[in-house]
């Protein structure tokens, strides 16, 4: 189908798409990522807060870590339901083929669980967006969803070698949500499954928390969503979109937990540290320590931020001085 979907690559756009593989290539991102899994599970915390967030989920950032963690939490058992579904959803993301239809919607039958009663299942009615009582977009009608999703897949299949996976991803996140294939979970859906397609393409974004950066500027995407469907074509969207990219690796990268990993990761010290355990099995400090002739004082902070981060595990009671440290499995 010629000109499907509509959209023109600009200088804008290639510029983007330069700048984010410039610094994914060169970050240690996904190194550090690998590394460390706190900041893999704080990054899709993040991306699970905001993404409900953006579909009125009222629950705080430290309630959904405490859902996803099983402990107690007050609030609405909509909210708190999601938040599993969302958990649970994620952790496919590298186990999905993100050009099968069938398991985007096994996805959304995740996603929407015990919340929508046609979980997993396209819609089979009309479907519109109001402002208060003005309708502002009516949706394709559903006869014609098979369709339209089918030539979207096909087009990904077809272009997946052609077209940069970055705006790749983003065609498909604009066109998913124009034909709002399901009753319910569009927007959710669709930024799971753009995070589906980047991460097939590239490891570091699997737990790069886009959805964080499109809640901050909520409003503008919603707003470039409705300059697109008047206009007919998705291209202001997949350059709006790509700098939300750019500026979550930013963000990201820049943020003093990531900076102290980083420090932590290239540190001669704690590969010296690492090795040692390494070749003892098991360890005290003491003799870590006189083995790596590091100082006493760092050589247990090294110690403490390694254990925290999940690399080294503690072996007897941690307050003890004569507990011992084994490489973590």
């Amino acid at each position: 189908m010629e000109n499907y979907p509509p959209y023109t690559i600009t200088d804008k756009m290639l510029n983007y798409v330069s700048d984010i593989m410039k610094k994914i290539g060169e970050a240690n991102y996904f190194e550090s990522l690998n590394r460390y899994p706190e900041l893999r599970r704080k990054s899709r915390i993040r991306s699970i807060h905001s993404s409900l967030a953006i579909e009125n989920n009222q629950l705080s950032l430290f309630q959904v870590e405490d859902v996803i963690n099983g402990k107690p939490v007050i609030g609405e058992q909509k909210d708190i339901q999601e938040v599993k579904n969302a958990y649970e959803a994620y952790e496919q993301i590298d186990k999905v083929n993100p050009y099968s239809v069938d398991d985007l919607k096994k996805i959304h039958g995740i996603l929407t669980f015990l919340i929508e009663k046609d979980a997993g299942k396209f819609r089979n009615h009309g479907e519109a967006v109001y402002d208060g009582n003005i309708q502002i977009f009516m949706a394709p009608p559903h006869k014609m969803v098979p369709t339209l999703m089918d030539n979207l897949f096909n087009w990904m299949i077809e272009n997946k070698d052609k077209v940069n996976p970055l705006i790749l991803s983003l065609v498909f996140h604009y066109e998913f949500v124009f034909i709002h294939p399901f009753h319910d979970g569009n927007g959710r859906t669709a930024r799971i499954w753009q995070t589906a397609i980047l991460s097939n393409w590239e490891k570091a974004f699997t737990y790069l928390p886009i959805e964080s950066m499109i809640k901050k500027n909520q409003e503008e995407y919603y707003k470039v969503i409705d300059n697109c469907n008047k206009a007919g074509e998705s291209t202001e969207f997949i350059e709006f979109m790509l700098k939300m990219i750019n500026d979550t690796i930013d963000d990201v990268i820049n943020s003093r937990e990531m900076k102290d990993k980083l420090e932590l990761l290239l540190s001669e010290n704690e590969s010296k540290i690492i090795e040692c355990i390494k070749r003892n099995v098991l360890i005290g400090a003491k003799d870590i320590i006189e083995q790596t002739s590091i100082a006493d004082r760092t050589a247990r902070r090294i110690l403490s931020k390694l254990a925290e981060n999940g690399m080294i595990e503690i072996v007897g009671n941690n307050q003890s001085p004569n507990k011992k440290y084994k490489i973590k499995e």
